[in-house]
């Protein structure tokens, strides 16, 4: 029998680490809501402060190498806890329970956009939401900003790859020379870039457009996901790059709705793929180009998992990740030009991105909220 003055909880069978591993990052999959920033603030929350499954210190050098690795930032920080926590069943546990559900949700999303996008009322609500996604990449250029251009030297780093993306240099290229510019720098004279193995990226579906199917399809968002550096919101120059521009499977006002959809599901603002997936081929182009995206983040993941201390402290890798940062600012600041011109065609539709601008500079006002008012103020509008 149990002491009297025994605590509760003791009593209470304890979970596996697999079980735990699952519970919570199936939680913050339905529920994280806010980006990337919140999503890495919501795990250190529950993974260093209640759980004591990591220190702090051993959580920022999980969060250091996800920056440094292209990819869903915030979901590799859970597919680095999970095998922490459990090992390589909880990498692949923690990546597949945080991402499925914003997944699934993305491709009911996308289901009915296809049907009932072209009404007048489902038009009304996309209108008032795209003003406030030009917004919300405003605010996480400015807070972002603050980190990454640190020095002067990335700032004219950031500055120069802005203005090559609106001349149509491609962004691979971009980040690759923005890192390499500043490992150049910090070897002064020594060279040994380490972004070689991520050239290969550029090749799969290099050259004229491609027509629509599942193989290029899955080409096209693994690239992505062994090329994207920084934030969800970076992937949005990417997507413009190879989506509109080059192969013309979206429209510019295509591609703002997927990335409303990104932002408005919770979980990874990665799932844009699942969306954008499903609007080219259907369930099984959204299945593919989540698959696909996803993919190399456990794929990285896997590799570095037993490395990251090293890494995360070696200079040339931290100069090469200044460049990247700074550089995917740049790509940043270009694409959000490119949506701003499709997004604000109107005086309501400037009044909508300058009043959620504000409130999310001044209040930093949760972009759920910003979104849900967006909607309604379109439906209104329309």
């Amino acid at each position: 029998m149990s002491s009297p003055h025994e605590p509760a909880a003791a009593l209470e069978p304890r979970q596996s680490p697999l079980a735990e591993v699952a519970q919570l990052f199936l939680r913050l999959g339905v529920t994280a809501f806010g980006g990337p920033a919140a999503h890495i603030a919501l795990m250190e929350d529950e993974t260093v402060a209640r759980r004591k499954w990591l220190t702090r210190e051993q959580f920022l050098d999980l969060l250091g190498i996800a920056n440094l690795l292209p990819g869903p930032s915030s979901s590799e920080v859970a597919i680095y806890v999970g095998f922490k926590r459990a090992g390589w069943r909880g990498l692949i546990l923690a990546g597949v329970c945080f991402i499925l559900p914003a997944a699934l949700l993305a491709t009911l999303i996308a289901w009915a956009y296809l049907r009932f996008g072209s009404l007048p009322h489902a038009a009304g609500v996309l209108y008032g939401i795209r003003p406030v996604v030009v917004a919300i990449a405003l605010q996480a250029i400015w807070r972002l900003g603050k980190t990454a251009l640190k020095t002067t030297t990335l700032a004219v780093v950031g500055t120069c790859t802005a203005a090559f993306s609106l001349i149509g240099v491609g962004p691979v290229w971009l980040l690759l020379l923005g890192g390499s510019v500043m490992l150049l720098i910090q070897q002064a004279g020594r060279i040994r870039t380490r972004l070689s193995a991520f050239s290969f990226a550029a090749l799969p579906v290099a050259g004229s457009a491609l027509s629509i199917n599942l193989t290029s399809l899955f080409l096209v968002f693994l690239k992505l996901g062994f090329v994207v550096f920084g934030s969800g919101y970076v992937l949005l120059a990417f997507l413009r790059a190879d989506l509109v521009a080059r192969l013309h499977w979206l429209t510019e006002k295509q591609l703002l709705d997927a990335v409303a959809v990104g932002q408005f599901t919770p979980g990874p603002v990665f799932t844009t793929a699942t969306f954008i997936g499903y609007l080219l081929a259907g369930a099984k182009g959204a299945a593919i180009a989540t698959v696909a995206i996803f993919l190399p983040a456990f794929i990285l993941v896997a590799i570095t998992g037993p490395l990251v201390s090293r890494l995360r402290k070696s200079p040339a890798i931290s100069a090469i990740l200044d460049g990247v940062n700074a550089g995917s600012l740049g790509l940043m600041a270009a694409v959000t030009l490119f949506l701003g011109r499709a997004a604000i065609l109107d005086v309501p539709a400037a009044v909508i991105a300058l009043v959620s601008a504000f409130l999310l500079l001044r209040f930093r006002v949760n972009s759920t909220w910003l979104i849900l008012a967006g909607a309604v103020a379109g439906y209104f509008l329309k």
